[in-house]
């Protein structure tokens, strides 16, 4: 099937301020891009590209004073699947974890798996080794958040959301991943899109989505503990150890968002996805 996908951004800022974009699939799906998600601005501004410690695709600008958008419109070809299963992949003891799954073990900066060590072996350590207890994780924790867009908080970290019951996709992956690395299992945090194919209709706006990865039987497989059900068109933008690793914008210095702009949908006509006419989001 063909996605199109892509956001539009728009920031006031009081002067000219460097700015950091993580905004474009991931270089894992290049291939499979139809017309590339280029990022586009408005007013035009040098664009400086390159990749982060984890391999992500990175914008580097300087955005000018005034009102300034940033945005991207790709279409993508997608096997239509959804994401992979296997419930017998196995945990392996830490000793044979290869060295640069490790890092994803330790406690960063929005999970702090040393904190929540007592309380995940206590709540956990009777499930059974490998996918029923990461499934069990994530079960636990789409159970015990709640989500709202109105509980959202950007320094709310693991901790903070399991004592306060309350949180968005991020915080849901937060903790889910936090938990994880308790029980020794190698897990990743992930940022981008999740359509809404093959689910009930809904009017919500679509916004970008957190989700997270973790290490079993030798491979990594994406758990998801805000939607915990079957997914597709789910498209990776970046990944690192939290969200701190991987903001969609970082700004070096005061800026107001104006506009928030997020799209994922199947193409379902033949219409030429370079004509310039914009489907209706």
């Amino acid at each position: 099937m063909r996605i199109r996908l892509g956001c539009r951004l728009s920031f006031w800022l009081p002067q000219p301020t460097p700015m950091i974009m993580l905004l474009n699939v991931h270089y894992s799906r290049a291939s499979d891009l139809e017309r590339p998600d280029l990022l586009v601005t408005d007013p035009p501004v040098p664009i400086e590209a390159y990749r982060d410690g984890f391999g992500n695709w990175c914008s580097r600008l300087i955005a000018p004073a005034g009102l300034f958008t940033v945005s991207t419109d790709g279409v993508l070809n997608d096997a239509g699947l959804s994401d992979p299963v296997d419930q017998s992949a196995e945990q392996q003891p830490v000793e044979q974890l290869p060295s640069d799954v490790l890092p994803f073990l330790l406690a960063s900066r929005y999970c702090e798996s040393d904190v929540l060590s007592d309380f995940a072996w206590n709540r956990f350590n009777h499930e059974p080794l490998g996918w029923a207890r990461v499934q069990a994780v994530c079960d636990f924790v789409h159970n015990h958040v709640q989500f709202g867009y109105e509980q959202s908080r950007p320094t709310r970290t693991a901790v903070e959301t399991l004592n306060e019951g309350v949180g968005v996709c991020r915080d849901f992956t937060h903790l889910a991943v936090a938990l994880c690395r308790c029980l020794n299992i190698p897990t990743r945090y992930c940022t981008g899109y999740i359509s809404d194919i093959g689910q009930p209709q809904t009017h919500a706006a679509m916004d970008f989505a957190a989700w997270m990865e973790v290490y079993l039987g030798g491979k990594w497989w994406v758990f998801d503990p805000r939607n915990n059900d079957t997914r597709f068109g789910r498209v990776l933008i970046a990944r690192g150890r939290d969200a701190a690793d991987v903001p969609l914008t970082h700004s070096f210095g005061q800026h107001d968002l104006r506009g928030f702009e997020v799209w994922i949908n199947e193409i379902e006509d033949e219409a030429d996805p370079s004509s310039g006419q914009r489907q209706p989001l």
